[in-house]
């Protein structure tokens, strides 16, 4: 049997497809994730999404959709984590290309649904920003998820709509969200988070580390993102919900809006007039930022007297807990950097490491 799931933002969310299958479906049959590749500047220093053309190395699985294997490699400059997870994890890696907007990535699903004949369709989505209208002033990345949800609702084939961990991606919050979600799906264990716990020690994902870190019983309020927003860590962490599909499609303004549309630039200006704003703008203004700041602070013991300056006022502000993200950004060090700082951080404070998560330290 084949199980197809359709990571809704790629990143953190085709992680998080890796975790559900196993959970739900067992070990013994891979799923195919069907995933944008579209990383974090941290990750990849080129604003927006990654495109088949941005790869070398990828296998074909029909005309239009490509595999991610452990022997691709993003095109210099850019960057990606989809060859390392395709080598971590034992799952097929689908490429979805969103560069013919949301008919492009239409007909890719549709393609990938004849060849496999999947026993089941899954569209997931961390957080549940995917249930959101467009108008809303916390949502923050709404493209993506609206051109997945564009695509799932017009193939010829039956799919169901999971969020997992909702507010826990910082933009809807649990409270908003609960009126829209349906049944209980699963609850994620700690257990279930052996399938992924080696990817979590490097991936930059937040959201789907705060679903990993809620299911093995860490609780409290954790900074994420560069602006530092407070996300609850609560029982409802864990939780898989199922969510009428066509519902979200209908309420989901950005989707209804950009469903014929057949370019990215198109989907994009479809989210400026419904939404406000572009996800793709503001990484575009984020990484001309970046590329002329100053060099950064060298990574030796002196940055765990910044730690404490920067525990304090997250504590006195009634956080508990962060990501590694939000931590490196707040002490301005980024790139390689980070993972030095990661390291030196659980070398220096191993009490202080909860996997994935770092805890505030006492005053």
């Amino acid at each position: 049997m084949t199980r197809l799931i359709v990571a809704a933002g790629g990143g953190g969310d085709a992680i998080a497809a890796a975790m559900l299958s196993s959970a739900l479906y067992g070990d013994d049959d891979p799923a195919v994730i069907f995933t944008y590749a579209w990383d974090r500047l941290l990750i990849d220093p080129l604003p927006g999404p990654r495109g088949a053309d941005d790869f070398t190395g990828l296998t074909r699985l029909t005309p239009s959709v490509w595999a991610v294997t452990a022997n691709t490699r993003p095109r210099p400059p850019a960057g990606s984590t989809l060859p390392r997870l395709a080598a971590e994890l034992p799952h097929t890696f689908a490429l979805l290309d969103p560069y013919e907007g949301a008919v492009g990535i239409t007909r890719q699903l549709q393609e990938l649904i004849d060849h496999l004949n999947p026993e089941s369709i899954d569209l997931l989505d961390v957080g549940g920003d995917i249930l959101a209208r467009g108008d809303e002033p916390t949502l923050r990345s709404p493209l993506a998820d609206a051109l997945t949800l564009a695509a799932v609702s017009q193939v010829s084939a039956s799919a169901r709509l999971l969020v997992a961990g909702p507010g826990l991606d910082g933009e809807l919050s649990a409270d908003e969200l609960r009126p829209m979600l349906g049944p209980v799906a699963h609850i994620f264990t700690a257990s279930d988070t052996s399938a992924i716990g080696a990817v979590l020690e490097w991936h930059p994902s937040e959201a789907t580390a705060l679903l990993a870190a809620t299911a093995r019983g860490i609780r409290g309020t954790c900074k994420i993102r560069d602006a530092g927003l407070p996300v609850p860590l609560t029982d409802d962490g864990p939780r898989v919900h199922e969510v009428g599909l066509g519902e979200t499609m209908n309420r989901n303004t950005l989707a209804c809006a950009i469903t014929g549309t057949q370019t990215l630039l198109e989907a994009d200006a479809h989210s400026r007039r419904v939404c406000g704003f572009s996800e793709i703008d503001y990484e575009r203004t984020k990484a001309g930022r970046l590329s002329q700041e100053p060099l950064r602070r060298r990574v030796n013991k002196a940055v765990l007297s910044h730690l404490k300056e920067f525990e304090a006022e997250e504590r006195d502000g009634g956080a508990t807990h962060t990501t590694f993200r939000h931590l490196t950004e707040a002490l301005n060090l980024y790139g390689k950097q980070r993972d030095a700082v990661r390291r030196l951080l659980i070398t220096s404070c191993p009490e202080q490491y909860v996997a994935p998560l770092w805890r505030m330290g006492e005053r």
